[in-house]
């Protein structure tokens, strides 16, 4: 019932040895997780605006979710790239590179008023944030003992995710106090500051320490199917998957419009809703990162776990007859919010399964698959809403966002299976290697025998 760590996570002398980190590891962070703040504020800031995007544009539904599925795609194309690149030349350059695409994106968003301008304002976002959070877990991994890696990669989420809160909040109040344009110049302005500050300030690795040699021979293609190959990395893929659409498609998108048009939430509660989301994010992070840390056989239990509560928390909401409560739509953003944090247990699972020069492409791969996962759900709640005539602001509907979110329990049903299958994978390739998974019996009989 569990997954566990493949034999070459714990082959990695240089790690094991390395000192305690130092003020500079701390600065290199510090840094890595601003940018990643940014790229969340960038990534989700159609959501908190989407009503007014709709009508800058003159869009429905469908060409709505278009943008958020043309962003998230072009994400997950990148992440196998960006990996290999970063296995190339590290994470420095690379982050520096996304934050000016970034800054790019929201400028071209700022000034644009059309259609096809705006599809590639949001290209160039997703292509600058998809360079963002595997620069920084590469980052943690060169300047934190492997101890401490999981725990600050969830940290880094958990921070970074308060970014929503900035797009919810301040940047919707700029749009309405001072216009689209400024709101989004400023945007990029601070993306292209902070762009400037990380090429300054960060570096690869610490001094002295040395880079993971990639190994030459075989090409790209080669690689890649190297890295697939590895049980541990589909079970990281489809973890990824499974966790964090239903988080996404409220922060990305429809968390507003479907909060405001239709459950009739007022704008201020509607943000609280959504700023609380956020939070409990935070708390699931601090859960499921000791929970990995702890019980790092058992990490699948946390994943399993995650779809469970959000799948029980959507059912209250579809099946009450008439507009929910505040209790269960509270329910519903915090069950949503265990997805992000859910998600990076499958970047643990790519980064201890793989050996050190794959990291990053292992890492690169198992991300792609969340933000393919919200690409899809996107895409068919769009498509729903159109078919049923709710997809313009005028004519959302409480019954057609209801009937378009139940689209998630096909992804999840296909995530859960992705997870079981490759779990079951892994365990055996684990057992080859002489690292056995207890039974769950064995496991409750300790716990009882100590009680």
């Amino acid at each position: 019932m569990s997954s566990g760590i493949a034999p070459t996570s714990a082959t990695r002398p240089e790690s094991a040895t390395r000192p305690r980190p130092s003020t500079r590891a701390w600065v290199v962070w510090s840094f890595g997780v601003l940018a990643y703040i940014l790229a969340i504020v960038s990534r989700s800031s159609l959501s908190a605006v989407a009503v007014e995007t709709s009508d800058r544009f003159g869009v429905t539904a469908a060409t709505l979710s278009t943008f958020a599925v043309l962003q998230l795609g072009v994400y997950g194309a990148m992440q196998i790239p960006v990996g290999l690149i970063l296995d190339r030349i590290g994470p420095r350059r690379v982050l520096t590179v996304g934050l000016l695409v970034m800054a790019l994106g929201q400028a071209l968003l700022a000034v644009t008023e059309s259609v096809p301008g705006a599809f590639v304002a949001r290209i160039l976002v997703g292509a600058g944030d998809a360079t963002i959070f595997v620069s920084v877990v590469r980052l943690i991994i060169a300047w934190f003992p492997p101890r401490q890696a999981p725990l600050l990669t969830q940290l880094t989420g958990l921070i970074a995710q308060f970014g929503q809160i900035i797009s919810v909040v301040p940047l919707l109040a700029l749009v309405h106090a001072r216009g689209w344009s400024f709101a989004f110049l400023g945007l990029g302005l601070v993306l292209f500051l902070v762009a400037l500050a990380v090429a300054a300030s960060v570096r690869d690795q610490p001094a002295g320490t040395s880079v993971p040699v990639v190994p030459g021979g075989p090409g790209v293609l080669h690689r890649v199917r190297e890295v697939w190959a590895n049980p541990g990395t589909r079970l990281g893929f489809w973890t990824h998957f499974v966790t964090p659409p239903g988080g996404n498609v409220i922060a990305l998108l429809w968390g507003f419009p479907y909060l405001t048009a239709g459950e009739g939430l007022p704008i201020a509660q509607a943000q609280t809703l959504l700023a609380i989301q956020v939070i409990a994010g935070a708390g699931f992070g601090l859960l499921i990162g000791r929970f990995a840390g702890r019980h790092p056989l058992r990490r699948s239990w946390a994943v399993l776990a995650v779809v469970g509560i959000q799948a029980i928390a959507l059912a209250l909401v579809v099946l009450n007859p008439g507009p929910a409560p505040v209790w269960q739509l509270l329910l519903l953003v915090m069950c949503f919010a265990a997805g992000g944090p859910g998600s990076l247990v499958g970047l643990d699972f790519a980064r201890t399964s793989n050996p050190p020069h794959l990291t990053s492409s292992a890492t690169g791969m198992a991300n792609s698959a969340g933000f393919l996962a919200s690409l899809l759900a996107l895409l068919m709640i769009g498509l729903l809403l159109d078919v049923q005539n709710a997809g313009t602001p005028d004519t959302y509907s409480l019954t057609g966002f209801r009937i378009a979110f139940c689209s998630l329990y096909l992804l999840w049903l296909v995530g859960v299976i992705g997870v079981l299958r490759n779990r079951r994978q892994l365990r055996a390739v684990m057992a080859e290697n002489g690292v056995l998974v207890p039974p769950l019996r064995d496991v409750v009989n300790r716990y009882q025998r100590r009680k």
